[in-house]
């Protein structure tokens, strides 16, 4: 079975996109060009974080561009009523070919609150399970309304859209696609019976794999089968060396204010910058660097083969693996890795790379050959000289 791979589709984009003297000035031309770039160079998709944009405004507004990519769109549920969210991805899936997906995000204390969702941890997920159930069937075309805790929809009226000519059969759509996460037991809890395919963060092949294998067990236990992706930023070079050096490039240029910063959003309740005690010997002789006001090599947040926790546009993860992990290494390294994740259950891989449309390229012509993509349309091959290693790789993997 192939893999699928995905890019990022936002607006933060340059050289170093976490400094202010790293980042580019970007509008809309460029989010055109990174769309049609993906979709040109035969990513599956991309996805469309939650931020300063509005993903259905965003995938709508690049459609224009793009021929076959998915837009994976990070959605909370509740800011859009879930009769409306049914009717907006109806429109983009009728214009685009069924090319978008949501991704649901449950979000935490801080954020909700201030998009007007007051709701405890747990009661999110509740609530999270009424919105997208609705909203499938909703999608689906069904007319009878909604009756649960949280949600309720009347029944739709037979004069409902009255532009609709009468007798006229309604569109059939496929079924509609919902990604996510979630770790808590409420979160894990949500996501069987409500996901198709289950995301996380990066870690080890190993702990990655074992977290998947106890998500999918739950979903046995109602009678659901999972898909499982994670989400990596890449750095991938001709060689190793070239690589690493590019890493340590961009801790050159990442500013110990934005590790410590990073730090202090990863420290677990009650623990400070100053006095945490991490239980790897490494970590501690990093923090220890960060605290003396200087940054430790770029190897030092190796925390597996061709895995860093070095910075990134989400986050410096000094304390562990998280938004930030990264795949640094050569073409044969990377696809090493992603061989291994692959035997842990892993499916599809969301990766970025800055400034994007550069990496975007590099990906595909390096990377791309030596895997067996699943993307559904034949991907074309940047180099056509690297045909031999894709063959060579797929029959080893085979």
């Amino acid at each position: 079975m192939g893999v699928k791979i995905l890019w990022y589709l936002t607006a933060p984009d340059g050289v170093v996109p976490w400094e202010a003297d790293g980042r580019w000035q970007t509008d809309f031309g460029h989010l055109q060009q990174l769309a049609s770039t993906i979709d040109k160079l035969g990513y599956y998709g991309a996805l469309l974080a939650t931020g300063a944009d509005e993903v259905n405004v965003l995938a709508a507004s690049v459609l224009s561009v793009t021929q076959r990519m998915k837009f994976v769109a990070a959605v909370y549920p509740g800011l859009i009523a879930p009769a409306k969210l049914a009717q907006i991805a109806q429109t983009i899936n009728r214009f685009s070919g069924n090319r978008l997906v949501y991704n649901a995000v449950n979000g935490n204390d801080k954020m909700l609150p201030a998009q007007g969702i007051h709701l405890a941890h747990d009661e999110r997920y509740d609530y999270s399970v009424e919105y997208w159930d609705a909203f499938k069937r909703l999608y689906a075309g069904s007319t009878q309304g909604y009756d649960g805790k949280y949600i309720k929809i009347a029944p739709r009226p037979a004069d409902f859209g009255g532009g609709s000519q009468r007798g006229a059969t309604p569109p059939r759509y496929a079924p509609f696609q919902l990604w996510g996460a979630g770790s808590s037991s409420a979160g894990v809890a949500h996501s069987v019976q409500t996901l198709d395919v289950y995301l996380s963060f990066a870690n080890t092949p190993q702990k990655l794999g074992e977290k998947f294998r106890r998500v999918g067990a739950e979903a046995e236990k109602l009678g659901r089968k999972l898909e499982f992706g994670t989400r990596l930023q890449i750095i991938v070079r001709e060689t190793e060396e070239e690589a690493w050096d590019y890493a340590e490039y961009l801790v050159s240029r990442t500013s110990v204010e934005y590790a410590r910063q990073s730090i202090e959003r990863q420290l677990p309740p009650g623990e400070s910058f100053d006095t945490y005690v991490s239980p790897d010997p490494q970590v501690n002789r990093n923090l220890e660097q960060i605290r003396a006001g200087r940054l430790p090599k770029a190897r030092d947040y190796e925390i597996y083969p061709n895995i860093w926790t070095g910075p990134a546009l989400h986050g410096f993860n000094v304390l562990g693996p998280a938004q930030g992990t990264t795949l640094v290494g050569s073409a044969e390294n990377v696809a090493a890795r992603i061989r291994e994740f692959q035997e842990q259950g892993v499916g599809t891989f969301i990766l970025s790379g800055w400034p994007l449309i550069e990496e975007a390229y590099r990906v595909a012509d390096l990377l791309f050959p030596l895997l067996n993509l699943d993307h559904g349309f034949d991907v074309p091959l940047l180099s056509p000289g690297r045909r031999p290693a894709q063959v060579s790789s797929i029959a080893a993997a085979a």
